[in-house]
């Protein structure tokens, strides 16, 4: 239970109203009720008040929360970031008890703070580290000689690979996997796929042959507040380790390749795959399902369209969409040029009926 006030605080934002008024959870507000903020955060949502039974809500600037019959309201000036606030106080957790479990299984060379907590059979490796207040939950593992900072959180089923390195306030969503082997493989002689690659046609005279294995020697290092979601997979370098810059986020069933480097404040979004040895900047957005080519740059900045297949290089701060990438104004002028194609080519029939006669 929290106060109108321990939220507005927590907040930052302006109260009126019963500043005692005590909520439980958060809810639309058609759906809320007395024990719920109700999330009315602009006009649109405000009639819909009506239908729930909620005290109190969280309200665009000047809404007119008495005309509106509640007790109390807090105004959010940018809602996503009220959003933010209301949501990481009311957050109940996933419940996972504290301490050491007793069918964990932890190396004897491993170090653990004090406070850090182990859940049902997770294994640590030999010469792990875990930071102060870091979270393993139930069926994680943890490899030999890995380093996770402070206040990390690893949900159920995540496993990290050897010799990885990550930073500070780490979460990890279920079945994450961080440190598996790169995809590197190689013929003994060329390849029909180094001929397309040079030709871009012609498998040439390339035999069949069987692959044998790059091993990966490299690790991953992972920098401080990155969150990565469930079944994300990050590969492990084939020489230098593959690097995820501080504060990037990376959605469910994200695949990042050997080798390559994620800048700062990166948002990689749903079933996105990123080759190897791609080397992408700061503060760059890969909307859903966006696919990389290999051994390319993104510039900082970038913003791409979901399902955008970028396979050459990106400047800084360019916005691009569809396949292969372009600006994202001139795909949309491109698919309006599709559009009209059908009646283009009814006027050139009509045209040559004409023309015939």
């Amino acid at each position: 239970m929290y106060t109108i006030r321990q939220i507005a605080e927590a907040l930052g934002s302006e109260a009126q109203g019963d500043l005692d008024l005590t909520i439980s959870g958060a809810a639309e507000p058609k759906d809320a009720g007395p024990q719920d903020l109700a999330m009315a955060m602009s006009p649109k949502y405000g009639d819909a008040l009506g239908q729930g039974s909620a005290l109190a809500a969280l309200l665009w600037p000047e809404a007119d929360w008495q005309a509106m019959g509640l007790r109390a309201a807090i105004f959010a000036p940018r809602p996503r970031m009220a959003m933010a606030g209301v949501t990481a106080t009311l957050d109940l957790g996933q419940g996972f008890d504290g301490g050491i479990h007793p069918t964990a299984v932890i190396d004897p060379t491993a170090i653990l703070a004090s406070d850090v907590s182990v859940g049902p059979l997770s294994i640590i490796s030999a010469g792990a580290k875990i930071g102060a207040g870091t979270v393993i939950g139930p069926h994680c593992f943890v490899g030999v000689d890995v380093v996770i900072g402070e206040a990390g959180f690893l949900r159920e089923m995540v496993s990290i690979g050897a010799r990885a390195t990550i930073g500070d306030r780490f979460i990890a969503q279920p079945g994450a996997r961080v440190g598996s082997d790169g995809f590197s493989f190689v013929t003994p002689e060329t390849s029909a796929v180094e001929n397309v690659r040079k030709s871009l046609a012609d498998q040439g005279d390339a035999e069949a042959q069987t692959w044998l294995r790059i091993h990966s020697l490299g690790a991953v290092s992972i920098g401080d507040n990155v969150e990565i979601g469930a079944n994300c997979t990050i590969d492990n370098g084939t020489i230098r380790n593959t690097v995820i810059g501080n504060g990037s986020k990376l959605d469910n069933q994200v695949h990042i390749g050997h080798n390559t480097r994620v800048g700062k404040d990166c948002l990689i979004c749903g079933q996105t795959g990123v080759s190897g040895s791609v080397d992408i900047g700061d503060n760059v957005v890969l909307a859903g399902q966006c696919g990389v080519n290999d051994n390319i740059f993104i510039g900082n900045g970038v913003v791409a369209g979901g399902g955008t297949k970028i396979i050459s290089n990106v400047p800084a701060g360019r916005v691009i969409m569809g396949y292969p990438a372009v600006k994202m104004d001139t795909h949309t002028e491109m698919y309006k040029s599709q559009r009209r194609l059908p009646r283009i080519m009814r006027d050139i029939d009509a045209l040559k009926k004409a023309v015939f006669k």
